[in-house]
C-alpha cells in the first residue's frame, strides 16, 4: 500500500510539470535553420489570451505564424525581431502550438526561450526560469555541426 501511495504522490507532483509551455525541437545544430514549435497548455482553469516571446540574443527570426483565429505582431530593434506576441484564445484545459522559423546562434550550448502566457483574468505565468524551477522556460540544447 505505501508503494502504491508513493506512485500517486509522484504522479501527481508529475503532471503539473509537463503542463508547463515546451518547445520542440529540444535539440538542434549551431548556426541552424529551424522550424519551431511552442506548444503551450492555458493551466489554472483560465482562458489564456495572449503568449510573449522574449527572441534570445543570437538568435534571428526568419518568419512566424499563427493558427486559425490568431494572430502574430513582431516588435524589432533596428531590423532585428526581439518579441514575438500571438494574440489567440487558449481555453482553459486546452493547449495550441504556435510556431517559428528562426536561425540559431553559431555559438553556444543552448536557446532559452523565455515565454510570457497572459490569462483572461489580466494574470501572466512567466516561463523564464531555470530548468527544475516552478516557471522554467523551455530549452533547445544547441549540437555542433562537426563530427
Amino acid at each position: 500500500m505505501k508503494s502504491l501511495v508513493l506512485a500517486a504522490a509522484v504522479l501527481l507532483v508529475a503532471v503539473p510539470a509537463s503542463a508547463h509551455v515546451g518547445v520542440s525541437p529540444r535539440e538542434s545544430k549551431l548556426g541552424a535553420t529551424e522550424t519551431y514549435t511552442l506548444r503551450v497548455p492555458s493551466e489554472g482553469g483560465k482562458t489564456t489570451t495572449q503568449v510573449i516571446l522574449d527572441v534570445p540574443d543570437g538568435v534571428t527570426i526568419v518568419s512566424v505564424s499563427a493558427p486559425d483565429g490568431g494572430k502574430h505582431e513582431e516588435k524589432k530593434v533596428g531590423d532585428r525581431i526581439v518579441q514575438v506576441t500571438w494574440t489567440i484564445e487558449i481555453k482553459a484545459g486546452a493547449s495550441a502550438q504556435l510556431s517559428f522559423v528562426a536561425k540559431n546562434p553559431a555559438q553556444g550550448d543552448s536557446i532559452a526561450w523565455k515565454v510570457h502566457q497572459k490569462y483572461s483574468d489580466d494574470t501572466v505565468s512567466d516561463w523564464v526560469g531555470p530548468a527544475g524551477s516552478r516557471a522554467p522556460a523551455p530549452v533547445t540544447k544547441l549540437v555542433s555541426t562537426e563530427k
